[in-house]
């Protein structure tokens, strides 16, 4: 991997002695694109361009070990207009996915390997990932105008693990930043808030008030955290259930929306409910037992379905009046036997793995990108303002070592990590 500065225009790097230039890019499909991303590759494999590789690794991994990738038409249009870029987390396979145009036009999909890829927040600048038992900050080394190269391939944002909080399995799900710039997350195993501590594995600051203690038992599955004006303002829980384990009991009805404020529940009245937020004054939540997008009123509690979720919903995200969330397949256990099963055969369809962008205005599904293979569940999903073609440093990748910045400077070895 290599950093450098891009000359004028959207072509990069032209005038580089050292690098070739991009190859063009391919003719774009009449309806979607696709690729094969090999999960079987050398740990954290990189970029997988769908338009640039619709054929499967040179190296093909058996067929349970791929995934195949799809989108939309248009899709990659979208990100280009709105200069987005997305990013996603699936605990499943224990990947960090980053999700872009490249500067030819080409969508890029880039994976780094994250054991339980978990609760994801997302700027421009920094990332913050909850895993197995660490959540890692991870910081955009670039400068502006500078881009990172690997395969010939040109990158706009280069996040780096810089720090971790070693929290031990808490099954830490979404995440926060207050307005102290202090972490924040849902502590599912112990049933609370918490904030990483410099001594111990966390600093609980807010649990449920049906909570009785804080104990290592998941008893309610809390999941879900909506910020406002800095602060935790909602939760999201399965349901109200005080006993070891009790939430799996209750997945059908009963799942919970709570004002951390006020203790108050706001909606009993959801089935295994995601990713309350806070847009433009208006609250949000995933009903993802049932499968909706769900505009909640704040003070009656009353839920509107906006927008149906092929899949089960986890993860949510706006920009100006677009939403994001990813879905999963079911699964034996937590997944299975829901309402949501009867909503997809009622509208004569099958679960899908993906992401999609809804129109909030009329709950109209604009664009999607679906995974098939050895990719079957999504945690995670956020929105990058401002970025096209983001990458990261994986923590088994060379570049940990070889990568080294200071004064916005990068120095090293170029390393290619085998996509």
């Amino acid at each position: 991997m290599a950093t450098k500065q891009p000359s004028s225009g959207r072509k990069a790097d032209k005038n580089t002695k050292s690098r070739k230039p991009a190859k063009p890019a391919a003719k774009r499909p009449a309806k979607r694109s696709k690729s094969v991303v090999d999960n079987n590759a050398p740990p954290d494999a990189g970029a997988v361009p769908p338009e640039a590789q619709a054929t499967a690794p040179t190296q093909a991994a058996p067929a349970e070990q791929q995934t195949n990738i799809s989108t939309s038409r248009g899709f990659v249009d979208f990100l280009i207009t709105n200069r987005l870029s997305i990013a996603l987390t699936s605990y499943q396979t224990g990947q960090l996915m980053l999700i872009g145009p490249l500067l030819d036009g080409r969508l890029s999909v880039f994976q780094r390997n994250f054991v339980r890829a978990m609760g994801l927040w997302a700027s421009p600048q920094r990332l913050y990932l909850s895993t197995i038992a660490q959540i890692w900050r991870l910081e955009n080394v670039l400068g502006a105008g500078q881009l990172a190269t690997q395969k010939q391939l040109h990158y706009e944002r280069l996040y780096v693990p810089r720090f971790s909080y070693t929290t031990g399995d808490l099954d830490a799900h979404e995440l926060g930043i207050d307005k102290n710039d202090q972490l924040i997350f849902v502590n599912t195993k112990y049933s609370c808030l918490a904030t990483p501590d410099m001594v111990h594995s966390f600093k609980p600051i807010w649990k449920p008030k049906f909570i009785s203690k804080v104990a290592p038992e998941d008893r309610c599955h809390l999941n879900g955290l909506a910020m406002k004006d800095g602060a935790p303002k909602y939760v999201t829980a399965v349901s109200r259930s005080d006993v070891v384990d009790g939430w799996r009991e209750r997945r059908h009805e009963g799942g919970i929306l709570i004002d951390v404020e006020t203790d108050r529940i706001v909606t009993e009245d959801l089935s295994m409910p995601h990713s309350p937020r806070l847009n433009a004054g208006t609250l949000w939540v995933l009903d993802s037992g049932r499968g909706y997008l769900c505009r909640v009123d704040q003070k009656s509690g009353k839920a509107e379905q906006v927008a149906f979720c092929p899949g089960f919903a986890r993860g949510l995200s706006f920009w100006r009046g677009y939403a994001l969330f990813g879905t999963s397949l079911p699964r034996d256990g937590a997944f299975k036997g829901l309402e949501l099963d009867d909503n997809v055969k009622a509208r004569d369809g099958e679960s899908r793995c993906g992401a999609y962008i809804v129109d909030t205005r009329n709950g109209d599904i604009l664009h999607w990108i679906r995974f098939d293979g050895a990719v079957r569940e999504l945690f995670d999903a956020a929105f990058i303002p401002g970025v096209r073609a983001p990458m990261c440093v994986g923590l088994g990748n060379p570049e940990m070592r070889t990568l080294i910045t200071f004064d916005g400077e990068a120095s090293g070895t170029p390393a290619e990590v085998v996509a």
